[in-house]
């Protein structure tokens, strides 16, 4: 795992390395959580954090349980997250509230309103999305990963319908990236991500 602005037990740190590897994933895994983490810490470096811990646990914690196709794998790891935070992290004085309130409304990705949240929370919620607005490689590996942990749950056209449905509507929207900070440096190249990746999806 990358380097975490928090110190985490060894205990704590192989409970939760060990469920991004359960089960196998090609994009909910290890790799996203760091790739999380270096928006982070660039966020940190400009706007910064009010609660740098909280939004870091919410980071590191945010997929922790993930299964392709279920609608609770945002509340299984808030609660994850909770229970760790409880076992490892008792006395260290973490808002477990708002680690789990960031965790669940990660669910809502692309259903979300600005005025809806916080600046703190734009800041959060667009580090997990600022994917859609990375190189062109690396937007085409995300959308092939999202496709290979869906295979064998959802049959290949109904996924190709519902995703590009998600696309179009992340595309229709007057801002992808609720905060300032993103929008102003990812929406252009979002946008053409989503455009081209929405043109192959027949």
């Amino acid at each position: 795992m990358a380097q975490v602005p928090l110190q985490l037990a060894p205990e704590q740190r192989a409970a939760l390395e060990a469920a991004y590897a359960t089960p196998p994933r090609a994009y909910h895994n290890i790799g996203h959580v760091a790739e999380v983490l270096r928006h982070y810490a660039d966020v940190a470096a400009g706007p910064g954090w009010t609660q740098p811990r909280e939004v870091a646990l919410a980071v590191l914690y945010h997929d922790a349980i993930y299964e392709a196709g279920r609608r609770d794998n945002e509340a299984r790891s808030a609660l994850l997250a909770r229970e760790h935070i409880a076992r490892w992290m008792a006395g260290a004085g973490i808002d477990s509230d708002r680690v789990v309130e960031l965790i669940e409304l990660t669910a809502r990705h692309g259903a979300i309103a600005r005025e809806d949240v916080d600046e703190q929370t734009r800041l959060f919620l667009d580090g997990d999305m600022a994917i859609l607005g990375a190189e062109p490689a690396a937007f085409d590996a995300y959308d092939r990963g999202i496709a290979s942990e869906y295979r064998g749950h959802v049959p290949g056209p109904l996924f190709r319908l519902n995703r590009r449905r998600f696309l179009k509507g992340l595309l229709k929207r007057e801002r992808i990236f609720l905060s300032d900070y993103y929008h102003q440096r990812f929406d252009a190249a979002a946008r053409n991500n989503l455009r081209r990746s929405i043109t192959t999806k027949r």
